[in-house]
């Protein structure tokens, strides 16, 4: 697997991911996977279609764990 399938599969795995005690592993394999593939950048021209889905894969991480903080939150005012 390419570091650009490795970095789009784990991410899809995070997105996709419906039980919120694994999400925060899933966001961070995604988000390390992700790293990886803006390394591999630096020593290669990335296509604008890559850059931009790297872009907007990590905006959507973002969110995802700023759903996840107000899950944690809202689990201990249970």
């Amino acid at each position: 697997m390419t570091t650009g399938q490795k970095w789009r599969e784990l991410y899809k795995r995070a997105v996709l991911e419906t039980d919120w005690s694994k999400m925060d592993e899933r966001i961070q394999a995604a988000e390390s996977a992700i790293k990886a593939k803006l390394k591999e950048f630096s020593s290669q021209a990335a296509t604008s279609e890559e850059n931009q889905a790297i872009m907007n894969a990590l905006d959507k991480l973002k969110t995802l764990r700023a759903d996840l903080a107000f899950w944690q939150g809202s689990k201990h005012t249970d």
